[in-house]
């Protein structure tokens, strides 16, 4: 069974969005929970996944709430989670139809983790590139956007998402899934949406992200990465 995670901070321009596409694009009938982890959003967002989940959908939801911190919602999703396999989810990224299943499939045949190719809903050149990079199996070229199905025994082995990342977090922990286990590229597509890049610049955004990147390699503690985050990109 699959437990769906999705961390949120004041989504409710787009919770309804997601939770109806995961309902629509599941095709496995394995997915045992949708959870949505709250960060302690000011508008909408829990009560409208409150009346959403109360209005008949085919799938089962909870609603958690956390202190601020991508890392540590996750976490806390994970800890309530009941299914052998977690899939982590942005609250602004679409999986494919029968998402579920492809998982499924993976897992089955020994891959304990990975994620799916991804699109941006945007056609700007520098996105366009950005996302071909995504069809790479190496550490260098996956992100959070992409999604990630992780099984519980390989979460409970790594500690989970490391809460001292309060940016960088995906990265960190998929890195260390990539120096201790194999990782499956799923030959499909999440689209993203491209918002922060609307709000930062595309090309400013994508520098900055590749700094991070380049800072982390260097060496830099999360500390170092959260101030740098902090300093020049909107959120």
């Amino acid at each position: 069974m699959i437990s769906v995670i999705i961390p949120v901070l004041n989504e409710a321009a787009n919770i309804e969005v997601i939770l109806r596409h995961l309902d629509e694009k599941s095709t496995s009938g394995m997915i045992q929970e949708v959870i949505i982890v709250d960060g302690g959003s000011t508008d909408e967002t829990v009560q409208l996944t409150n009346n959403y989940k109360n209005n008949g959908s085919i799938l089962s939801y909870d609603v958690l709430h956390s202190d601020k911190g991508r890392a540590k919602q996750m976490n806390k999703g994970a800890g309530h989670a009941s299914g052998e396999i977690l899939y982590f989810l942005h609250a602004d990224s679409f999986p494919p139809l029968s998402f579920d299943t492809s998982i499924l499939k993976e897992v089955k045949k020994g891959n304990p983790a990975g994620c799916f190719r991804m699109k941006f809903d945007d056609k700007h050149p520098v996105l366009t590139i950005s996302q071909w990079f995504t069809r790479f199996n190496v550490r260098a070229c996956r992100g959070g956007d992409q999604s990630l199905f992780v099984t519980r025994d390989l979460f409970d082995s790594l500690n989970g998402f490391d809460e001292d990342f309060e940016v960088y977090e995906d990265c960190e922990f998929i890195g260390r899934i990539y120096d201790n286990y194999k990782f499956k590229v799923i030959n499909d597509y999440v689209v993203t949406s491209a918002r922060k890049y609307g709000k930062n610049g595309t090309f400013r955004l994508q520098y900055h992200f590749a700094m991070i990147h380049i800072k982390k390699w260097m060496g830099a503690s999360a500390e170092d990465l959260t101030r740098y985050y902090k300093k020049y990109i909107v959120t």
